[in-house]
C-alpha cells in the first residue's frame, strides 16, 4: 500500500516558481511531522523545510524567504511552494514523514525531480 504520493516536479526556468505537493495516509499524517528533502547530484540528502502537527516550521538557510512549506491537515496533504528558483535548487525531493509517537516510524516518498536551467 503506497502511504506517501508525490507531484509537482519538473524543468523550470531560474527565478520561476513550482509547488509541490505530498499526499499521505491519513492514520500516518495525524500523528507525524512532515517534511521536504533534497538531494543534488554528488551531494548529501539535506532538510529543506518541516512542518510540525502543531503548524511549527523550520527552514534550510539556503532557502529561508523563498520557499514555503504548509499541510491541510482536512486532505492529509503536505505542499511545498518554491518561488525565485535557482540553478543550485536543482535536485531529487523527496516528502518525509515522522511519526512522533507509538513506535516512530519513518517514512518516504519515491521522490521527484525539480531541475532549474535555462
Amino acid at each position: 500500500q503506497v502511504q506517501l504520493v508525490e507531484s509537482g516536479g519538473g524543468l523550470v526556468q531560474p527565478g520561476g516558481s513550482l509547488r509541490l505537493s505530498c499526499a499521505a495516509s491519513r492514520s500516518i499524517f495525524i500523528i507525524s511531522t512532515m517534511g521536504w528533502y533534497r538531494q543534488a547530484p554528488a551531494k548529501q540528502r539535506e532538510l529543506v523545510a518541516g512542518i510540525t502537527r502543531g503548524g511549527r516550521t523550520n527552514y534550510a538557510d539556503s532557502v529561508k524567504g523563498r520557499f514555503t512549506i504548509s499541510r491541510d491537515n482536512a486532505e492529509n496533504t503536505v505542499y511545498l511552494q518554491m518561488n525565485n528558483l535557482k540553478p543550485e535548487d536543482t535536485a531529487v525531493y523527496y516528502c518525509n514523514a515522522q511519526v512522533r509517537v507509538g513506535n516512530l516510524d519513518d517514512y518516504w516518498g519515491q521522490g521527484t525531480q525539480v531541475t532549474v536551467s535555462s
